[in-house]
């Protein structure tokens, strides 16, 4: 790993923070007896600032530059930690009454900005990876980088369990951890100097230029795809560990558990992705890994604990490399227009406020287990887009000034 691209790497961990939201729809629900839809609105309260300030954050990165957004981000994510630490949540053990909601609210509030700042990592962090990859290495690269992300991922999984043992402190420890990395990373970022790759013939980005995009049907069904994909990851993320806890009474490490089987195959799946793709076809793999997950998820619909526990692990290998193979088999599509596209797609992250939503009322109606036919359902739309982008050629692509 080259010098420079250190604090890139560490801008992607650092992004990787904003997927907290997974496990602590659990741990929420414990803490402050919340019914398993509302405990979703901390997903929804996250993933909701990926609609409102993708775009805004591509145009504003093609007039600022990519330093400049990726500094904001790691400033605004740190806005967001550092709300619970002043109210008190930094890892003492507090106990809630049922029905004290301001606590719950100043988390949401904090998830608020970490995941805005997320967002704006994600906006800038995706095409500074194309420019800084040789040609040809964008789609190994970002597999690379998202496989660092999942290590950020990660920490929401690993660190409650361990300091609850080790040190006898609840999970918002995660609140001061997340804002020691972010200030670790801010100070690697700030001298920072960044190669920016502009294509000769790109045009100014605006909202509406960045809008018409989706007046390209490869782009729109792409951006689609990376909606329901996220939903899917999310809904997967929160969901297994509650899995586990009602259907097979593992509780206490359940979240360490739930990262082992999904999590950690996220993460080695995305390393081992990024050398795959030195020899196979992006779109070719695409197609493959979409389908592992599907078949992953049909093996979680018994009552065996061990078909189950294997079943997210084939989940976790399957879904490692699905967003960035969208993402860098879109960007490449139309590279001239990557800052809008970049916008567009993150932007399109939102899903993971949406569809564990979905996921949450069906199991608050029926039961945990069957909640997990919504992931499945999305991941048959992932599989639609992996065969059209596969049976698609460069040159059979309309250009979007030709649709209507």
């Amino acid at each position: 790993m080259k010098i420079k691209t250190f604090p890139v790497f560490l801008a992607f961990l650092a992004m990787g923070f904003g997927d907290v939201v997974g496990p602590l729809v659990g741990l929420a629900k414990e803490t402050f007896q919340l019914s398993y839809t509302m405990a979703q609105l901390i997903p929804f309260a996250g993933f909701i600032m990926f609609a409102i300030l993708s775009v805004p954050m591509g145009v504003l990165q093609d007039k600022k530059g990519k330093k400049f957004i990726l500094v904001l981000g790691l400033v605004v994510a740190l806005v967001g930690l550092l709300l619970p630490m002043l109210n008190g949540m930094y890892g003492a053990k507090v106990h809630f009454s049922k029905g004290e909601y301001f606590s719950f609210y100043l988390v949401l509030l904090s998830i608020l900005f970490l995941c805005a700042g997320a967002t704006i990592l994600q906006v800038v962090g995706n095409p500074i990876m194309r420019d800084v990859s040789p040609e040809g290495m964008y789609s190994k690269n970002l597999s690379l980088a998202q496989s660092i992300k999942a290590v950020g991922s990660s920490l929401g999984f690993l660190i409650p369990p361990l300091f609850a043992v080790a040190f006898r402190m609840d999970w918002t420890i995660l609140f001061p951890l997340f804002a020691l990395l972010a200030v670790i990373t801010f100070f690697f970022v700030i001298p920072l100097k960044l190669p920016e790759r502009k294509d000769s013939d790109a045009k100014s980005v605006s909202f509406g230029s960045a809008l018409s995009l989706l007046k390209n049907r490869f782009v729109a069904l792409m951006v689609l795809a990376i909606f329901i994909y996220v939903g899917a990851e999310v809904s997967m993320s929160s969901g297994v560990p509650i899995l586990l806890k009602m259907n097979f009474n593992i509780q206490g490490f359940s979240l360490w558990v739930s990262w082992a089987i999904f999590f950690l195959p996220i993460m080695l799946g995305r390393f081992f992705g990024s050398i795959i793709l030195g020899s196979m076809d992006a779109k070719k793999f695409l197609v493959l890994t979409t389908f592992i997950s599907i078949a992953g998820i049909l093996l979680m619909f018994t009552s065996s604990e061990i078909i189950t526990l294997v079943a997210v692990i084939i989940v976790g290998l399957g879904f490692a490399n699905i967003f960035p193979l969208i993402f860098s088999i879109t960007i490449e599509h139309m590279p001239e227009r990557s800052n809008e596209l970049s916008g567009l797609m993150v932007t399109a992250i939102s899903g993971g406020a949406i569809i564990p939503l979905i996921m949450g009322k069906v199991a608050d109606s029926s039961n945990i287990l069957t909640s997990f036919v919504v992931p499945l359902v999305s991941l048959f739309y992932i599989a639609f887009t992996s065969f059209v982008s596969y049976r698609k050629k460069a040159n059979d692509f309309v250009p979007i000034e030709s649709e209507a």
